[in-house]
Formats: structure tokens, sequence, C-alpha cells
């Protein structure tokens, strides 16, 4: 099927995730172009500051693991429109704090909106993304860098004209109200389709499809979108919903045409045939040669689900727990770039300011030209190629980085770690909203909560390996973790791989 064909509804739906993923970046961009402003009037001072952005992030966690379950409850659009919303107001408290513990405060709403919204927004892209052949994920992160951008300069626009900041970030509460009023009604609603069904045919790269009636149940009825009349819409909705009704139903609910009932006794009929027939017994006795009550009970079909359910969701949870700690390697080496590139041209090879800032330049530029593209690479080999050779390229520019004695060399280092890390998070993410599980959005929750930990740990260890090893020996860690996540690269295989 191809884009064109989908119905108007989705790709609008598409639009409006596009634009909340870059109202996020705006709004944070916004924040962080104001922090001297903020702290110079507020009295804060560095040291104090780094406590303030700590309580933030804990704060962002905290909504992190709050957003999940009540996207799973509620719908990850009607979550959207409360962290969205939340997130657009909280922009004004760190422009209105007069002190310290003000400021505090301020962050502090602020951060937990930025978690929610991280998640249900995600949620959200996951559940548009179901809706293409093709992936989709990372145009919407990449969106993320451009709403950054964006609001860097908007930012800088305003600190050069010498508007208070107060006045910028009210305006951009307002833009942040406006775009969530607009976007968020013509988001996709919550829908019975299990989050197991693929949104797209696995490529080669991911091994064979394991669940074939499945994805052909799920492409015939995703094929109706091409009528773009609201009753086939309405029509395709309730047929998904008795699908997944019939799917779950009750096995009493069955039809059982052996003659048998579901509580193990047979029918009147049935009965009196076998009360004639010769009588023979295979049923399970215990060991002193009596036949064990227990067996039919434990024989039950409803039993034996439950049995059968128990393994698949340990095995969800370990995958949960796998995602997570990929995540966790790939955002510790991309905060590792964020916060060390420049210092690390600087310092280890003697550049200017202006120069050093180049490093950072071609690694953020790399990542959101490469996240554009990584969506085109993912739908040609999958997404197990994307997460290998996108970590094996970050491999190659840490080894130049830690290797090269020359700055435009060490710069090409940062550039390609940019490319290399640009597509694997949005792999993770697709992946842990793809489990199969009713809860989808608590398991992007867990994996974004360890993910951002990650993040915030890895410009810390740095620090710590800085003081008995050089910095440039140091970054021998990240490469570490981006080959142990090329190695453990399968687990982003789809759920129904």
């Amino acid at each position: 099927m191809a884009a064109s064909t989908l119905a108007p509804p989705i790709r609008i739906a598409r639009a409006a995730v596009f634009a909340v993923f870059g109202l996020n970046g705006f709004l944070s961009a916004i924040w962080v172009v104001h922090i001297p402003a903020v702290t110079e009037r507020t009295g804060v001072s560095n040291a104090a500051l780094g406590m303030l952005i700590l309580l933030m992030a804990g704060s962002a966690i905290l909504g992190m693991q709050a957003a999940g379950p009540l996207a799973d409850r509620f719908g990850s659009r009607a979550l959207v429109a409360a962290a969205a919303g939340w997130l657009s107001l909280a922009v004004i408290g760190p422009g209105l704090a007069s002190g310290p513990l003000a400021l505090a405060a301020a962050l502090m709403v602020f951060g937990f909106g930025n978690g929610a919204l991280d998640v249900s927004m995600n949620t959200q892209a996951v559940q548009v993304e179901r809706e293409y052949p093709r992936p989709i994920m990372g145009a919407f992160h990449a969106l993320f860098s451009c709403g950054g951008l964006v609001g860097s300069l908007a930012g800088a626009a305003a600190l050069h004209l010498g508007w208070e900041p107060r006045l910028t970030m009210t305006l951009a509460a307002v833009f942040g109200v406006a775009t969530v009023a607009l976007c968020v009604p013509r988001m996709l609603p919550r829908t019975g389709r299990s989050p197991a069904a693929p949104a797209f045919p696995p490529t080669p790269a991911d091994g064979p499809d394991l669940s074939a009636a499945a994805t052909a149940r799920n492409k015939a009825a995703r094929t109706a979108f091409a009528d773009d009349s609201p009753e086939r819409a309405s029509i395709d909705h309730e047929h998904a919903e008795l699908d997944r009704r019939a799917d779950n139903a009750a096995p009493e609910a069955r039809i059982d045409t052996s003659g048998e009932r579901p509580d193990g006794r047979h029918h009147p009929a049935h009965r009196r045939a076998a009360h004639e027939a010769p009588h023979t017994t295979d049923r399970p006795v215990t060991e002193g040669g009596r036949p064990d009550p227990g067996a039919d009970r434990r024989a039950l079909p409803g039993n034996s689900t439950r049995q059968d359910a128990e393994p698949a969701r340990k095995t969800a949870h370990r995958r949960v727990f796998a995602l997570a700690a990929i995540a966790f390697a790939f955002l510790m080496t991309e905060g590792v770039a964020n916060d060390w590139s420049t210092l690390q041209v600087r310092d280890e090879l003697g550049a200017s300011e202006a120069t050093a800032a180049l490093a950072f330049a071609a690694f953020s530029t790399t990542m959101t030209i490469g996240r554009f593209g990584s969506d085109r690479v993912s739908g040609r080999f999958g997404p197990v190629a994307v997460v290998r050779w996108g970590a094996l390229l970050a491999a190659v520019g840490l080894i130049l980085i830690i290797a090269s004695p020359w700055v435009p060399l060490a710069v090409i280092g940062w550039a390609l770690m940019g490319i290399g890390l640009s597509g694997g998070i949005p792999q993770i993410f697709t992946a842990a909203g793809n489990l199969g599980t009713a809860t989808a959005a608590t398991d992007m929750s867990r994996v974004f909560g360890l993910g951002y930990l990650g993040f915030l740990a890895g410009p810390s260890v740095i620090g710590w390996l800085s003081k008995p090893f050089s910095l440039t020996q140091a970054l021998i860690f990240p490469l570490v973790l981006v080959l142990v996540c090329a190695w453990f690269a399968p687990i982003v295989r789809g759920a129904t791989s």
C-alpha cells in the first residue's frame, strides 16, 4: 500500500504528530537559551544550577513513569493533549521565577510535563506508524531537532531585541497551547487493534515472518483505508474491534463440536453413547494408581491459556529490559557527544573556541540529517541493520576521535558519530511500542526512563574517567558501549518476527 493511498485522516495525524514533536523541541530550546538570563535574575550559581537541572531531570523521569500507564488506560491522544498543554504553560514558570526556590519549583513542573510528553507523543507516533507501509519514526525525532533549532533562533532573536524572558516565554506558551488545540484533535484515537500487528512487512534482514496469518489479516484490514469515506473508516474500525474480540474470546464462548462441554463433562447424548460403549480410561492417575481428581481442572482451556500467558509476559518483560539497556547505552553515548565534543577538540587538540564549536555543530547536524534518512534505510534493510551498522559507524567515528591528532579528522569523527547514532533510538522506541502487550505505553515509559538516565549519566562518567585518564582516553568507554549495541542489535527485531 503506497502512502499516497492512505486515507487523509492518517496523513493528517502524521502531520499533527510532527507538529507536536517540533513543539517539544521548540519549548525545550526556549528554556535553554534563556538559562543565563534566568539564573542571573534569580541569583542561582552554576553549582546550584547543576542541582536544579538534576532535579528537573528527576521530575522528567517521574513524568515518564506516570504517563505510560495513563496512556495505556486513556489512549495516547488524551495524554498528548494533557502533557503538551502542561508543558506549554510550564515554560512560563522559569521566566516568572524571582528566586532559587521558585525556579526549582518551576523546573520540576516543566520537567514533569516534558517527560510525560516524551512518552505520550512517541506512543502516538508508534500508533501512526502502524498505519503506514514503511517506517516513519526517524522523521518524528528529526522534527524534534528541527523544533529545537527554531526555538534556539527565536530565543536568540528575542534576546537580541532586548525582550524580557517572561515575555518571550509567555509568547512561547501561547504558541504551544494554540498548536495543541490545532493538532491534538487530528491525532488517531485509541483503537482496539493489537499492538503486535506490523505496520509494514518484515525485511529479510529481520528474519522470517512467523505470524503470516496475523500479517495477512492486518494487511487486508488496512487496505480498506484507501477509501476516503468516513463511513468506510468507521466500518473498518468496527471490523477491527470484532476481530480483537474474537481473538480474545473466552474458551467457554467458543463452539465445541466434540460433544464435550467446556467444564470437562459430556452432553447428555454423548454421555449415553459413552455409557453403552466398552469402558476404558486413559485419565491421568496418581502415584498410587488412582485417578487424579485435579487433572480435569488443570486441563481446562482457560487454565491452559493462563499458564501459556505467563511465559509470554516474562518474555515481554525481558525484552523491555533489553531494549531499555540498549537505549541506555545509545543515549549515554549521545549525552557524551553533547557535553564533551567541544571540550575534547579544544582541550585535547588545542583548537580555538570557535573551531571547537564545529565538533558539536557537525554532530548535531549529521544526527538531524541521519534521522530523516534512517526511515528509508530501515524500510529497505530492517531496524536491526539500522542499529547494528549505525552503532558500528559511531564506533568508527569514535576511533577517529581517539586516534587523530588533527582537528579536521576529529570533527569528521564527531560527524560520523552523529550519523551512526541518529537511527538507533527511533528503532528502539518503535520496537518497545510493538511488543504485542496490552501495556505498550508503559513498556515505552520504562525504556524511556532508563535511556534518559543514560543520557544524564554519560557526561558525568566521562568527567570521572577524565581524572585518572585523559579526556580522549575516556572516550574508549562510549566506544565499548556502541560495540555492545551493535552485538545486541537483533533485540529490535519486530515482535512478530
